[in-house]
């Protein structure tokens, strides 16, 4: 005799499902506890306040048991969940947006243990720390590729072993302090490579579009400021083609 499995998936916030919909009126139907399954989710999801989940519940329509399988985000928005932050840097081996401690990491991992390709927890850090080199995002005060040596020396073998996540509030408030400085760097960066383009369209004011990027290159101005401030130029070029364009026909 096969047993009958009824399915039922939703989208929650993590830690705050109830029995309004969408889980309480497909529940109710199929006889079970709802009170009990709705408790066994937000236990499952807890560490994922603040982030929608995808849930999938089987329940056995004869015996009433049922079985919880929850999805995880991203890791990408796991680590941007930790840091605080909206999104990762542009720049990213430039321009850093969050620090975060070893702890976080190992958090993480343990998140998204059954999506990751490492064995051992060592192995699965190491994973996430790829991503946050990716995103801009640093780890101990290091960019990212260097706390993955820190690990793969030892130095933090006792925390990820002992599966260490939470930080105190001190860690906390100086993650912050930390966070608002790395933001400001970005911002006076910005402003120092802006002042500097602009210099530049103010030496070169008769040169052409090309001539004045491939100066704005030579002095290493990034590209997204080079978009932003050569719009500005493009103007003065276009009428000077125009000018000449109708002396041009002038002529005939």
């Amino acid at each position: 005799m096969t047993m009958a499995i009824e399915t039922i998936e939703a989208l929650i916030e993590g830690g705050k499902a109830t029995a309004a919909p969408p889980l309480g009126p497909a529940l109710g139907p199929l006889g079970v506890n709802i009170g009990q399954i709705i408790a066994d989710i937000n236990n499952k999801t807890a560490d994922f306040k603040g982030m929608q989940v995808p849930v999938k519940v089987d329940i056995d329509t004869d015996t009433k048991q049922h079985t919880i399988t929850v999805g995880t985000p991203p890791a990408s928005q796991l680590i941007l969940k930790e840091a605080k932050v909206d999104g990762g840097s542009g720049v990213p081996n430039r321009d850093y947006v969050a620090d975060l401690k070893i702890e976080q990491i190992i958090k993480v991992a343990k998140m998204k243990q059954d999506a990751l390709l490492g064995k051992t927890r060592k192995e699965r850090v190491k994973e996430i720390l790829g991503t946050c080199q990716s995103m801009g995002i640093m780890v101990e005060g290091k960019v990212a590729h260097e706390t993955i040596d820190d690990v793969n020396a030892g130095m933090y073998d006792k925390k990820i072993e002992s599966g260490k996540t939470e930080l105190t509030e001190k860690e906390l408030n100086e993650q912050e302090e930390e966070r608002k400085k790395l933001q400001q760097e970005i911002e006076e960066r910005r402003d120092e490579f802006l002042e500097q383009a602009q210099g530049v369209l103010d030496s070169m004011p008769d040169a052409e579009l090309s001539e004045i990027k491939g100066e704005l290159s030579r002095l290493g101005i990034p590209a997204e400021i080079q978009e932003e401030v050569l719009p500005s130029a493009t103007p003065a070029v276009e009428n000077v083609d125009a000018a000449a364009k109708s002396d041009d026909e002038g002529e005939k």
